[in-house]
């Protein structure tokens, strides 16, 4: 029952992002020209989206669990450090260059256009060198404090 939820929860994300226009990356980089062919629209669709994240927290934290788990899982960490600046900062300039961002990016697959096909290569890429870079790091770690 939870992957048919996480699969439902999946396509009601796309087709939210597919009807407001998110997939196309020429709507955020048009938000993003206050000073050419501004589009306010990714406001209301930011706004939305908050607005319906404030009431469905309501709405599941007056439950002791969630429907299907047995605990929430949420993030505990305060700390900033330069690892998450780091990332934010990478995301923002990504966001801003391309127009994507992840989600959209891989809804908008379903129209097979070559730069979604290329911003997701692009973006796995990326997270398997990170992934690669943060397995290095570790072992590098564990053989200094031998």
């Amino acid at each position: 029952m939870g992957k048919l939820i996480v699969f439902i929860s999946g396509v009601l994300f796309g087709t939210g992002v597919t009807v407001s226009g998110m997939v196309n990356p020429m709507k955020v980089l048009n938000f993003l020209d206050i000073s050419g062919a501004w589009d306010p629209t990714l406001i209301l669709v930011m706004g939305a989206a908050l607005l319906v994240t404030l009431i469905g927290y309501q709405i599941i934290f007056k439950r002791k669990v969630p429907l299907f788990a047995s605990f929430f899982r949420l993030p505990t960490s305060q700390h900033i450090d330069a690892k998450l600046l780091g990332g934010a900062a990478l995301f923002g300039v990504g966001w801003g260059l391309s127009g994507f961002c992840p989600g959209p990016a891989v809804a908008s697959l379903v129209f097979g256009r070559t730069e979604s096909i290329t911003f997701v290569i692009a973006m796995a890429a990326g997270m398997i060198l990170a992934t690669q870079i943060q397995k290095l790091q570790r072992s590098k770690a564990g053989q200094i404090s031998s």
